[in-house]
């Protein structure tokens, strides 16, 4: 009877979310979307919450798994809220060019002389980091010092796994460095700093760099790839690299508005955004042939279509361990997409998922999970 009542609940929950926007013309897109209840249930996630946008109209909803292994104790729904891990990165990137606007900070003035490098154990080399180099994700740094929601952290020795500047290298470090300067220059802890330049000009009202009171109920629990409830996992300090929690349709006003449309920004802020910085060879030692077509922006990346002319797709992913998420913008259609789920096998769906959304074989896959 519980099983019953869980798949009664699904249907009713893809239904109650579909149901409210007009259809996208794209035939399909629909095909793609239609696709996410059968591939919940593959790869049995949880609960996963996605907003599609574009001018032919939005289409969004939750999609659950009726396996009643998965015990939830909060409600679901599109109010539920996610750790949105790394796409927590291009918000913190969009305040960073609100301040470029604004005089505040310059994108290749060394980020030390508007903060200390006390941590750092090579000095010389940290004055080397600039804006530009850490939103590229090209500081030589690697992704973290210790773990970051350890006691720990804050007071780590940071050591560089490559010169400065010399490549591309994923790192969450570099944007902690980077929060430090931005919070020293506002005078304010991000969080505060996020509300007035995003979250209420973009009408999120729930979405938090830090822990609110309102998430003892909206915020869903994870579970690992062992089925595992591994509870909200309730981070100790506000970080503008990991701890963001939003829901899908306050996350995709920010894309649409912000990174789209670039309501907040200046013209040439907002194409500096979108130039390519550098060729995303994931790992440094390991070229891979997914990484032929991936680049790195301001904030996020890009990778060329293999349409010729059809223009690029700009994107980010976030993973968590237990939470996994990811955005697609395609600017020359004007369509954008975020999910997010509450699973460690989130992303297991990407390649087919995204090859029948877009009609390319995008190399994201790939790049994100190998």
């Amino acid at each position: 009877m519980r099983k019953l009542l869980l798949m009664l609940g699904f249907a009713a929950l893809l239904l109650s979310g579909c149901g409210k926007a007009t259809e996208p013309v794209n035939p399909r897109v629909l095909a793609a979307l239609d696709s996410l209840p059968g591939l919940v249930l593959e790869h049995q996630i949880p609960v996963l919450q996605y907003y599609y946008f574009s001018p032919q109209g939005d289409r969004h909803g939750v999609v659950t798994c009726s396996d009643p292994a998965f015990d939830i104790p909060q409600p679901i729904d599109e109010q539920s809220i996610f750790q949105a891990a790394s796409l927590s990165k291009p918000l913190f990137a969009f305040i960073v060019m609100r301040m470029v606007d604004r005089g505040e900070i310059d994108l290749d003035t060394p980020i030390a002389e508007y903060t200390d490098i006390d941590r750092f154990e090579d000095k010389e080399m940290a004055r080397r980091l600039t804006p530009r180099i850490v939103l590229s994700h090209q500081t030589g740094l690697p992704n973290w010092a210790a773990g970051p929601s350890s006691d720990e952290w804050p007071t780590s020795r940071i050591s560089f796994k490559y010169p400065a500047d010399s490549c591309f290298a994923y790192s969450g470090e570099g944007y902690a460095f980077l929060q430090r300067a931005v919070e020293d220059i506002q005078g304010e802890p991000l969080d505060a700093i996020a509300r007035r330049e995003v979250f209420e000009p973009f009408d999120m009202p729930t979405t938090s760099y830090a822990w609110q009171p309102a998430y003892d109920t909206l915020a869903l629990v994870g579970f690992n790839r062992d089925g595992e409830n591994r509870g909200q996992g309730r981070h100790p300090r506000a970080n503008c690299a990991y701890t963001l929690r939003t829901n899908a349709t306050e996350y995709a006003r920010f894309i649409r508005r912000g990174l789209l449309q670039g309501e907040g920004l200046s013209e040439a802020s907002h194409k500096a955004m979108f130039e390519q910085q550098v060729h995303a060879q994931r790992y440094a030692d390991e070229p891979r042939a997914c990484d032929s077509s991936v680049f790195w922006c301001l904030g996020f990346g890009a990778v060329e279509e293999p349409s010729a002319g059809a223009g690029e797709y700009y994107w980010h992913w976030g993973d968590n361990g237990n939470f996994k998420a990811l955005w697609l913008l395609h600017p020359a259609t004007k369509e954008g997409f975020v999910y997010f789920s509450n699973r460690a096998t989130g992303h297991d769906l990407l390649d087919p998922f995204l090859k029948e959304l877009t009609g390319e074989d995008l190399p994201l896959n790939d790049w994100i999970r190998n």
